[in-house]
């Protein structure tokens, strides 16, 4: 069986560099998570009891200190972040997964556009952000 595309290589190109620089169409059409933090956006994929949010982070982004009660594992997708779970640091890189346990005092730094992707044992996490009211 032979594989072909119906897509022009352009296209094809448009897609990849579109994913370097932030995630691609597909997630950012997702429902955009109400984040508090500066440098900080994300994108919920909800389900019935559970969450997977898909973080970009700018430079000199973090995350401060906290804890809850189900735990949360993740992956960086893209670039680099410092992880501390109960005092404990982890250099996260591209590839890099972790599991933060139910309880436990955890806080992130990023030192580069890091794009990161999490699920959470819990489906409300993170509220969808509400559109803007027009004037």
């Amino acid at each position: 069986m032979e594989w072909t595309l119906n897509r022009k290589d352009d296209d094809l190109n448009r897609d990849i560099d579109r994913q370097d620089s932030g995630y691609p169409e597909v997630i950012t059409s997702l429902q955009e998570a109400d984040i508090q933090f500066r440098g900080i956006r994300a994108w919920i994929l909800q389900g019935e009891k559970t969450q997977l949010v898909f973080f970009e982070m700018e430079s000199s982004a973090a995350v401060p200190e906290h804890t809850h009660g189900y735990p949360q594992w993740g992956m960086v997708i893209d670039g680099e972040m410092d992880l501390i779970i109960d005092g404990k640091p982890m250099k996260c890189t591209k590839g890099t997964e972790y599991l933060i346990p139910a309880g436990a005092k955890h806080y992130a730094r990023f030192h580069k556009k890091t794009r990161v992707v999490d699920f959470f044992s819990e489906k409300s996490r993170y509220r969808q952000k509400r559109a803007r009211e027009t004037v």
